[in-house]
């Protein structure tokens, strides 16, 4: 089995780590380069920069911020928020990441994934995913944040993720989301039974025995969190050596 991989999430608006419940409430955490070489430190996996408000207020990457992690951390480090075009891609990878992640835009013109993954190779492409249970049984897909309901079959649109090309899916959970309950096993369950592609797990961890359960009840290939890292409550060295102890393979520094 691969090693499952740990990712702190770093959600930036205003060049300041934020950090909120179901997309509301937001709070300023901290410097995110600061953040990164922290985690970097702990023995994180990867790296994820999301700008949450690039895509609702028409703004382009976070490339200084980017740039300035790229310098300091010698970790992957996946960046969103933003990408609108290939040059988007382009431009943020030249800027040091190493991964690109496109959720909104992706949406709006799915031919930017097929695009991309022919341009720079499928490992370069992530896309992210946030979808809420549609009150019938199945869910759907959201973008801007969260904000806007595509009434896109979550299903339906994973599986042409895939088709086109992508390397890898993070998928979010708007009905988790910040709310420290666990990760959304159902949901995940659903996707990565549709794909073949690896699945990040995103959205509403709470303790360290919420990792062991997501890698345990699904196929998941790495789990994402935020608060629990921002507030100090958990280290990745913390998770890795109660992973480990679960018989959980995970890369150990």
């Amino acid at each position: 089995m691969l090693a499952k991989r740990i990712i702190p999430c770093l959600d930036v608006r205003n060049g300041k780590v934020v950090k909120g419940v179901n997309f509301e409430g937001i709070k300023d955490v901290g410097d995110p380069v600061e953040l990164a070489i922290e985690y970097n430190r702990q023995g994180a996996d990867e790296l994820v920069f999301y700008d949450i408000t690039a895509s609702c207020e028409g703004r382009g990457v976070m490339l200084d911020v980017v740039k300035r992690t790229a310098r300091n951390v010698f970790v992957p480090l996946c960046v969103g928020g933003g990408i609108s075009s290939v040059g988007d891609f382009r431009d943020t990878l030249r800027a040091g990441a190493d991964k690109v992640s496109v959720n909104s835009q992706a949406v709006k013109n799915p031919k930017l994934i097929s695009d991309a993954a022919e341009i720079f190779g499928s490992q370069c492409v992530v896309v992210g995913i946030d979808a809420k249970r549609d009150g019938k049984g199945s869910f759907t897909v959201y973008i801007n944040g969260g904000r806007v309901d595509m009434k896109l079959d979550l299903g339906d649109w994973v599986r042409e993720i895939e088709e086109r090309g992508a390397g890898e899916i993070c998928l979010n959970s708007i009905d988790t989301d910040g709310i420290r309950g666990g990760f959304d096993i159902e949901m995940l369950n659903f996707v990565c039974e549709r794909v073949n592609i690896p699945v990040i797990a995103s959205g509403g961890c709470g303790s360290i025995n919420h990792f062991s359960e997501v890698f345990e009840q699904t196929n998941s290939s790495a789990a994402l969190a935020a608060s629990l890292f921002h507030f100090g409550e958990l280290t990745v060295g913390e998770v890795k050596e109660h992973l480990k102890g679960h018989n959980i393979p995970v890369r150990t520094v």
